[in-house]
């Protein structure tokens, strides 16, 4: 039976995430329907991309009785850590959180997806590696073997994530950036867009360039 997904957010994270489970209709998968979006920002009854706005984030839990799924993408670099308590407050429970693959991605057997985790289009993702609840793993998004990673995770597009590493909660990894095998980066910290990390991040840090230095503290 297909299910009903409502996804927190809008467009950005929240419109592609959408198409992409439309096209993954497309191509016959037919397990989730994009039902709309809940948005703080934008009227109930308004649309994003063809699809309704159907409440605020708080009607989450009214709607919980009604059978719909949810996806949460709304992610911030600077304030992730209100961003999650502002999810996490809502208290929808973890068996009503949609897992989506899209069917042009590979995901080892043993990989481990927490609830509400995305994997976008042609995403790698290597044996032996488990996920937190609510990650995005973005189109294109390479992770290697062996990773231990934290909840509220984004991989950016075109990222690419070595072996052995422990990822704490509220990681982002930018826009085609790598990092090295067996590295540790902290809760809430940030590797900017192309960057190339070969040292470990603390909590709450920005790190940038090739090779990856420290930038300053997230906000």
């Amino acid at each position: 039976m297909t299910k009903k997904i409502l996804i927190l957010g809008g467009v950005g994270n929240g419109s592609v995430i959408a198409n992409a489970i439309i096209d993954a209709n497309r191509r016959g998968q037919n397990e989730w329907l994009i039902a709309g979006y809940l948005n703080d920002r934008m009227e109930t009854g308004s649309f994003i991309e063809a699809l309704p706005v159907l409440g605020k984030l708080s009607d989450a839990k009214n709607m919980l009785s009604e059978g719909y799924f949810f996806i949460n993408t709304i992610f911030r670099i600077d304030g992730q850590q209100e961003r999650v308590d502002m999810f996490e407050s809502l208290g929808i429970p973890h068996e009503n959180l949609a897992i989506f693959i899209h069917p042009l991605s590979y995901i080892a057997p043993n990989v481990v997806l927490g609830p509400g985790s995305v994997v976008m289009p042609n995403v790698s993702i290597s044996s032996g590696t488990n996920f937190g609840k609510g990650c995005l793993i973005m189109v294109g998004a390479t992770i290697g073997h062996d990773n231990q990673i934290g909840n509220y995770c984004h991989f950016a597009a075109q990222c690419c994530v070595g072996a052995y590493q422990k990822i704490n909660d509220g990681v982002h990894i930018g826009l085609n950036a790598t990092t090295r095998e067996n590295l540790t980066i902290g809760k809430n910290a940030t590797l900017g867009m192309g960057s190339v990390l070969t040292k470990n991040i603390g909590d709450n840090e920005i790190w940038v360039g090739n090779p990856a230095k420290f930038l300053r503290k997230a906000e």
